[in-house]
């Protein structure tokens, strides 16, 4: 059986169904698991950043640092944004906050390598490695495509995996999600996909049902 958004709905629902219950809003997570793939592989190996093109059903939370009309354009649109001297002047203490509060920082090109030294020590043990931005970007439009983006990201392991959505969103949608996250990954993963991997979803708290294709 074919691997389809009709496949992954069912063991969507099924995740949902078995996880329920929990008092909280749980995430909806897809697994990717490779068979005889060695976890030192650099073709499993991600660090990437997935677009859900249903939404996140928890929007990502996105800083942006800049300067000069970059900075005036994040402002007039909402955007928590920094100037970078602002953030050069902070305290290690308050790095660290933006570090926990921040799912992306997103910083002008021009001011990568400054920033980079700054913010570095507190979002790389996150995973959070700051993202350049060209100096014409239309800022709005990135905000707005992080803060509905997941990473996917692995060390030396022969699995990957990310939030797709929260248990409250159609299972519909969160199949479509779960589609943007596999062809991410078939994008770098040259093998046969369907005969090479185990597909898994789970809720939060909830047990991993297998994806049967």
């Amino acid at each position: 059986m074919p691997l389809t958004k009709e496949v992954l709905e069912e063991a969507i629902r099924k995740a949902i169904e078995l996880g329920a219950g929990r008092g909280f809003k749980q995430s909806v997570e897809l697994q990717v698991v490779f068979r005889g793939v060695s976890p030192k592989d650099p073709e499993i190996k991600f660090r990437e950043a997935v677009y859900l093109p249903k939404g996140s059903g928890k929007p990502s939370k996105v800083l942006v640092v800049a300067d000069g009309d970059m900075l005036l354009k994040a402002k007039e649109a909402g955007i928590t944004a920094y100037r970078g001297d602002e953030v050069k002047s902070m305290s290690r203490r308050q790095i660290k906050k933006l570090a926990r509060e921040f799912d992306w920082v997103l910083v002008r090109a021009d001011l990568m390598a400054q920033m980079g030294r700054i913010l570095g020590p507190a979002l790389g043990p996150r995973g959070k490695a700051p993202v350049p931005l060209p100096v014409n970007a239309d800022i709005a439009s990135l905000v707005k495509r992080y803060s509905q983006s997941v990473r996917l990201r692995n060390k030396e392991q022969a699995w990957v995996g990310c939030r797709i959505g929260t248990e409250d969103m159609d299972p519909g949608d969160l199949a479509e999600n779960a589609l943007a996250v596999i062809e991410k990954i078939k994008a770098k993963y040259k093998r046969p996909f369907e005969a090479t991997t185990k597909l898994y979803i789970k809720t939060t708290m909830g047990l991993p049902i297998e994806v049967f294709t």
